[in-house]
């Protein structure tokens, strides 16, 4: 079975699909509700909400990644896009975000820091892919290594501020 067998597996059954991923932002406004207004009550949640969190991340990391993929190196059109499986799971994980902030603060979540170290890196490795994908520099190069290497630590800084940024 291929990545693509199970895509058109899951693609025939989007109302399933579609349920499953909004069960994640339902869960998360209900925790929202049930864990109370102070700072005591809210925090004794938050291993419910590190596993919403990685519920809705997960699909949507590789969601990202998939587009990202398939837009640069596959040069798909955007008309072709299969919403329940490159949007469906953003859109989820934008939103379980989104909820989960207003009720506490990423810094309390357990291991939220290391999902978006690893969203980080991901973004880099495909970044320097990319660039290395359109500019041929496997092929020929006169660029010293040691400038491609600082232009990856730079681009994952980069990119690591602009997440602190975001969220």
């Amino acid at each position: 079975m291929t990545l693509r067998d199970v895509f058109q597996a899951i693609s025939g059954q989007p109302a399933l699909l579609f349920m499953l991923l909004m069960a994640i932002p339902t869960g998360a406004f209900l925790v929202n509700l049930w864990s109370g207004g102070t700072a005591e009550e809210i925090i004794k949640w938050k291993y419910v909400y590190a596993v919403l969190v990685y519920l809705a991340c997960i699909p949507g990391v590789f969601a990202v990644t998939l587009n990202l993929y398939l837009f640069l190196f596959e040069r798909q059109s955007v008309w072709d896009m299969n919403l329940a499986l490159q949007v469906l799971p953003i859109l989820t994980m934008i939103a379980t975000l989104m909820l989960i902030r207003r009720k506490i603060p990423f810094d309390y979540i357990p291991g939220f820091g290391k999902l978006s170290g690893f969203l980080t890196l991901i973004a880099a490795v495909i970044g320097i892919m990319w660039f290395i994908d359109r500019t041929r520099i496997y092929a020929v190069t006169y660029i010293p290594f040691t400038y491609i290497v600082v232009g990856f630590v730079a681009l994952l800084l980069i990119i690591r501020f602009a997440w602190s940024r975001i969220f």
